[in-house]
């Protein structure tokens, strides 16, 4: 009898990366605006993401730490593919209300 394997699904993305932060202003990277899309296809997934600049000495701990968070909180995914662009530019227009309010400014 065959082992009938869950999907993965794009909540479950967005609530595993809600655990990866930025370790220099302590929001996660979903709030901040640094994901900007989510593909899953069965149990495979593709992050597609950017930093605050190019210029930015975190890449490497972003793409460590957010394919270890799928993995930690969604077992069954398979491949976990982690994208860098940088168009179009993050700006802090992108972040959510709630890391407005916790980075203090108005939202």
């Amino acid at each position: 009898m065959s082992e009938i394997m869950k999907e993965v699904t794009g909540q479950e993305i967005v609530a595993a990366l809600r655990a990866v932060l930025d370790p220099e202003v302590g929001i996660n990277v979903v709030d901040l605006g640094l994901v900007y899309g989510i593909k899953v296809s069965g149990r495979d997934v593709r992050v597609i993401m950017t930093m605050t600049s190019q210029a930015c000495p975190l890449n490497s701990y972003f793409r460590q730490a957010v394919e270890t968070a799928i993995r930690k909180y969604i077992p069954e995914a398979m491949e976990v593919d982690i994208e860098m662009i940088w168009q179009p530019e993050w700006s802090s227009a992108m972040m959510s209300e709630e890391a407005r309010r916790l980075m203090g400014w108005r939202a």
